[in-house]
């Protein structure tokens, strides 16, 4: 895939959550038709569509747009979390494929690893805890701890910083066109696992490399390693 170039194999990931990590994309979807009928305005999970990627405050805009200036953001929110709490009574945020073999390898090989997601640090936190991986990266960072959302590269910028790390230096794993220009356009070797979106050839200038899943983002590194130890 063309866009980007690693002249030199580094060993630092920077992993996107929703949709990359975990199937939560198609779920907030369902919470969001839910929370729409529920509060009697029709489903409501077109609207995550048009905000893939993006941080809360960032997606306020584009809600008023739709919704209107005065739209009930708390009472809806309301049936949201009712959604997520029946869900959570007998099930687990679901794990995307290959993502436990993915962070597995990379931990075993040496690689320093870290989560930049729109999504809250708290919620963050509590679903890489929920999963079992949450001792696999060095640093995590939501969308609540800088004001620029995704597009903008912020995020990744804070997150190299924090790893000690330059952006050429590090690979970044998105799913979507918002992540992806974020971590792009903040230098990092972006390497997209489309879930939802889906990009078109153009778009691909963008990125370093494009896999189907996880498990191909793993035999990727294997190479990688394979040929820096010949």
């Amino acid at each position: 895939m063309t866009g980007q170039t690693a002249n030199v194999h580094k060993k630092t990931v920077i992993f996107d959550m929703d949709g990359l990590m975990f199937d939560s994309e198609r779920l907030c979807i369902r919470a969001y038709d839910y929370a729409g009928e529920k509060y009697g305005v029709g489903k409501l999970g077109y609207l995550v569509l048009e905000t893939l990627g993006m941080n809360h405050a960032a997606s306020q805009p584009i809600w008023k747009k739709y919704l209107g200036e005065n739209y009930d953001a708390a009472g809806i929110r309301r049936y949201v979390d009712e959604f997520y709490e029946d869900f959570h009574k007998n099930s687990k945020m679901p794990v995307k494929k290959g993502l436990y073999r993915l962070v597995e390898y990379l931990s075993t090989h040496g690689y320093d690893m870290a989560v930049a997601s729109s999504t809250s640090t708290k919620t963050v936190i509590a679903n890489l805890e929920e999963a079992q991986i949450r001792q696999y990266f060095k640093v995590v960072i939501g969308g609540d701890q800088l004001k620029a959302s995704k597009p903008a590269p912020d995020i990744y910028l804070m997150a190299c910083e924090c790893l000690g790390r330059s952006p050429s230096e590090c690979y970044a794993l998105e799913d979507s066109r918002n992540g992806v220009l974020s971590a792009s356009s903040a230098g990092c070797m972006t390497i997209m696992v489309p879930d939802i979106w889906q990009p078109d050839d153009e778009f691909l200038n963008h990125v370093h490399k494009k896999f189907e899943d996880l498990d191909e983002v793993r035999d990727y590194f294997t190479k990688m390693d394979m040929e820096d130890s010949e």
